[in-house]
């Protein structure tokens, strides 16, 4: 999985924001999930608390709950780069190679130039196809 961007400035955001993060960079998916589904309620259209919540989902092996925020977060935003690049890596742990490539194709578009989560996901793409060939 990408990085979260967890540089955040933590006293210019919400205080729930700001422990859903700190419970995501440890690994704390539950308190991560309960935090910034709070967050959620102030900032209804925050297509990166949603991004997070889906994030915080993935670990615990609940996948049509990290699609939904996903999907909630593309909905806010629909050039959200690391949504793109979490919903690849999501369909290639459900073995979706062709719609994660596609995640890939949308972030090559939105980045023009190479970016983080376009590095990422590629990367992750080559391995997952690397094992599949064994």
């Amino acid at each position: 999985m990408g990085q979260m961007g967890l540089e955040a400035d933590w006293g210019q955001l919400d205080p729930d924001f700001a422990a859903g993060k700190k419970a995501l960079a440890a690994q704390d998916w539950n308190a991560a999930i309960a935090a910034l589904k709070l967050a959620s309620l102030r900032d209804p259209q925050n297509a990166d608390i949603e991004n997070y919540v889906g994030y915080a989902y993935y670990p615990l092996r609940q996948m049509g709950r990290a699609m939904h925020y996903y999907q909630k977060a593309l909905a806010h935003n629909h050039r959200h780069r690391g949504v793109h690049e979490h919903l690849g890596e999501l369909y290639l742990a459900v073995g979706e190679s062709a719609k994660a490539e596609q995640q890939l194709a949308i972030l090559e578009e939105i980045c023009l130039i190479s970016c983080e989560e376009y590095g990422n996901l590629e990367r992750v793409i080559a391995i997952y196809k690397k094992q599949l060939t064994r």
